[in-house]
């Protein structure tokens, strides 16, 4: 993991937090007990701050950013934010799920236990109901979310503590330059 004070201020990391290797957290940033940031995600707190809720994951290529005088993005516990994902300005509130490649801008809220859909593009100041999915470019919420779906989310969330924990026991990884060496790491 990449870390850099930015402007008198440095990330903060709450208990059993794990930061992939290949990840970037960037100044005023906040992690809570339990936060996952997985590869390549980037969190740049440089204008405003940034704060992730326990048990929440950030995963592989997300970019979290915020956007200055009044744009913090502010995400609480067991929000999951998929693979490629962009965060901009935005709140997410508890147990909402940000879809693969989906962006959320400046000043939008995303609802508690909300699902914002993959490759979705949630514009400036939209709000999501709590339980609803938004969808689409421009995003639009097209339905409430059944119990069925949030039973799938919450166990999303529990699946990445337990993998989080899985890479935190193995404390294996390592940079290797030889393809020589390849072989000798299985």
């Amino acid at each position: 993991m990449r870390v850099r004070p930015y402007a008198g201020k440095g990330p903060r990391f709450g208990e059993r937090t794990w930061v992939a290797a290949t990840a970037v957290i960037i100044g005023d940033v906040e992690l809570d007990d339990d936060v996952s940031v997985w590869y390549g995600a980037v969190l740049r707190a440089d204008l405003r701050e940034i704060r992730i809720g326990a048990r929440s994951s950030v995963q592989d290529n997300a970019v979290i950013h915020v956007d200055e005088p009044d744009a913090p993005t502010l995400v609480a516990e067991d929000v999951t934010v998929g693979h490629g994902a962009i965060l901009h300005g935005c709140r997410v509130e508890r147990g909402a799920l940000i879809g693969m490649h989906a962006t959320v801008l400046n000043g939008a809220v995303i609802g508690a236990e909300a699902v914002v859909a993959a490759g979705a593009l949630v514009t400036p100041g939209m709000v999501v109901p709590p339980r609803h999915l938004a969808a689409g470019v421009p995003a639009k919420v097209r339905r409430e979310i059944g119990e069925e779906e949030l039973a799938h989310i919450r166990r999303n969330v529990r699946s990445y503590l337990e993998l989080k924990g899985r890479y935190m026991a193995a404390d294996d990884e390592r940079e290797v330059e030889d393809p020589a060496e390849w072989a000798k790491l299985s």
